[in-house]
This record gives structure tokens, C-alpha cells and sequence, in this order.
């Protein structure tokens, strides 16, 4: 069995084939066999899990094991107290409430430079938010924070249960060790 991080560049799709001339998995030399298990858009970047066991992918990608995902966001203007305690108890969305997740203010983090570059304006500051949530609706976070008025200029995500995305470049991946199998597995 394959168990491996990835650090999804943005503009990279998760999944084999290449649709629409973004960039696919397929470029980046993983083992046959092995799938992701959940999904980043093509426009969000950060940890991706990849599998060939298929209960393990199930665990991590399904929502009813509300397996805890940690993003980071940038955000268009400086996030409020009142729009982070919405995001604690779940704004509703298009197809419903989100659940109540962990929400908070973070300072700006020391991340590799996106390609191609966020936009920049001098007249609207940007912030920054960490939200930790347990289900996968589509575009979740985005959905989430452009309900409380703050549309996203940035996503990454961080971690997915116990597995971190630290020390790995956009691009770069590696096999778990067996620690964090043992963690993940648990």
C-alpha cells in the first residue's frame, strides 16, 4: 500500500486527467494506482492525500467520519469578530447550514509565493483566517467566508487529521512515515 502528502500547486486539478488546460496529478510522477482521497479545486492549494487503500481514502475523503481539515484563507478586507463567530456557528449556505466549525484570526503566515501571484490592491487590506471544518461540501470555505462578507483571494489547506503539510514545497510530495500512518490509522 501507498500512502503519500502532496502539496497541491494552485491551478492543478485533483484528479489523473487534464480538463480545460489545467495542469493534472498525472504530471507529478506518483505510483500507479494511488488516488486522492477528497479534493482541492484547481484554484486552492495545500495537502492532498493519496491512496491505493481504498478503506483509508473512504475514511478521509467521506463526511460522515468528519475527519478534521485545517485551511488557511486570505481574504479581502480585515476579518471582523462578528463574522468570525458566524463562521463558528455555521453560516447558511445555497444547499443549507454549514455545521458549527472552529474559526480564528491568524497573523500572516511566511508561505511559499503563489504562481501566478494574488492580486494586489493598495486600497483594500487583506487578512488572514484559519478555519478547521469536519464535512466537504464543494467549496466550502469559500462558500463559508463570502457568506460572512469576506470573499477569499487565497486558500491552502493545512492538515487533514493528524497528517501536516509542513516542510513540503508547492509541487513536491513524499510517502507517509510510519508514525503518521499509525496516527492517521489510529
Amino acid at each position: 500500500m501507498r500512502y503519500i502528502i502532496f502539496y497541491k500547486p494552485y491551478g492543478v486539478l485533483s484528479q489523473f486527467t487534464p480538463v480545460h488546460g489545467h495542469k493534472s496529478l498525472a504530471e507529478f510522477g506518483f505510483p500507479k494506482g494511488v488516488r486522492a482521497a477528497g479534493r482541492l479545486d484547481a484554484d486552492s492549494e495545500g495537502l492532498l492525500f493519496l491512496t491505493d487503500d481504498g478503506t483509508l481514502q473512504s475514511r478521509i475523503a467521506e463526511p460522515r467520519h468528519k475527519m478534521p481539515k485545517l485551511y488557511l484563507a486570505q481574504v479581502e478586507r480585515t476579518i471582523t469578530g462578528d463574522a468570525l463567530e458566524k463562521l463558528r456557528k455555521g453560516p447558511v449556505l445555497s444547499d443549507g447550514p454549514a455545521l458549527p466549525c472552529g474559526a480564528r484570526a491568524v497573523e500572516e503566515p511566511d508561505l511559499p509565493p503563489r504562481v501566478p501571484p494574488i492580486r494586489f490592491r493598495k486600497t483594500v487590506p487583506v487578512s488572514w483566517v484559519e478555519i478547521e471544518l469536519r464535512e466537504g461540501r464543494n467549496r466550502q470555505v469559500r462558500r463559508m467566508l463570502a457568506a460572512v462578507g469576506f470573499p477569499v483571494l487565497r486558500l491552502l489547506r493545512l492538515s487533514i487529521g493528524p497528517l501536516k503539510l509542513d516542510g513540503l514545497l508547492p509541487g513536491q510530495w513524499r510517502d507517509l512515515t510510519p508514525a503518521e500512518l499509525k496516527k492517521l490509522k489510529g
